[in-house]
């Protein structure tokens, strides 16, 4: 207890309060800085964003971009503040800060050549969003895995699938990657109608419905351009007519739906036939197709004996 006091006193207080209070002080101000950096980024995304859109850029497509890749910035940003932050606190407290720097360069060098993999995600997660291959918020196939893109970054990225299903991949092990609302999106449409239907009829339907959807209040502001491309396969049962509607991205689920929902009202209220699989049963090469009668009169014999 003697030799504990004999420390207490022996400790010069008004310096260790003034140090104290330069902490105070560097760690209030970090934090300000970082506060106004952060709003800084955030009235800088808001114009660049604006700015997109009046070059001609769809307004979710560019925010999307634009969050993207201030969210790398403010990371990036932030830590190294903090990091130097820590060292200025250090340095203060009467710890060196030369050596602890020559041992993180030591360390980060030995990393480097034993997290290779870590170096490679790093690297292809910069490239993939200097490309602008995919951003937050779009809907990707990674390595044959389909999903909303939640989250990524230099090194990771994050899908959601529609089963809600994370998945999470390191961007070094991304072999192929597609984009599915990219600055547009598209729903293609194969409708399938009977064989004695006329195709330039159903045509001329089709494009009725395409310019009432694109007409829609609801709708019509999602729909950038509409297509029908014509016959497209004789198949077994039904003739097959495609065609593509072009919308902003992430739209074309909803609007494909209406679509569809649309068709099948206008062909049953204009007797338009959808077909279903047809069979015919032949019994040699040379034979008619059988003839089938149900006989009321046996069937209700039948009936009879079943009840005895």
């Amino acid at each position: 207890m003697e030799n504990f006091i004999q420390v207490i006193n022996s400790i010069n207080w008004v310096v260790w309060g003034k140090e104290a209070i330069k902490i105070i002080l560097i760690l209030v101000v970090s934090w300000i800085m970082v506060k106004i950096i952060k709003r800084s980024l955030k009235s800088l995304e808001k114009r660049m964003v604006q700015r997109r859109v009046l070059e001609g850029e769809i307004a979710t497509d560019s925010s999307r971009r634009v969050k993207t890749l201030m969210n790398l910035i403010r990371q990036g940003v932030i830590g190294i503040i903090w990091t130097v932050v820590l060292l200025i606190v250090l340095k203060q407290i009467g710890i060196e800060i030369g050596p602890i720097l020559a041992g993180a360069g030591i360390v980060g060098l030995a990393v480097g050549f034993g997290a290779q993999s870590l170096v490679k995600d790093v690297l292809s997660g910069f490239f993939i969003i200097l490309e602008d291959q995919i951003r937050v918020g779009d809907v990707a196939i990674i390595n044959g895995t389909s999903g909303t893109v939640e989250k990524m970054n230099f090194r990771i990225t994050v899908l959601r699938d529609l089963q809600g299903i994370v998945h999470v991949f390191p961007n070094g092990s991304i072999n192929s990657l597609s984009n599915m609302t990219h600055q547009w999106s598209a729903y293609v449409f194969n409708v399938g109608v009977a064989y004695k239907e006329n195709t330039d009829k159903v045509v001329r339907v089709i494009q009725d419905v395409l310019d009432a959807l694109k007409n829609d209040k609801v709708y019509g502001k999602n729909i950038l351009e509409t297509e029908i491309f014509g016959v497209d396969g004789l198949n077994d049962s039904s003739v097959m007519i495609k065609g593509r509607l072009k919308t902003i991205p992430l739209q074309q689920w909803s609007v494909g739906r209406e679509f569809l929902r649309r068709i099948k009202l206008e062909f049953d209220a204009r007797g338009i036939e959808i077909p279903f699989p047809h069979r015919t049963l032949y019994y040699g090469d040379n034979s008619k197709p059988f003839e089938l009668q149900i006989l009321e009169k046996f069937s209700q014999k039948a009936k009879g004996v079943d009840e005895e």
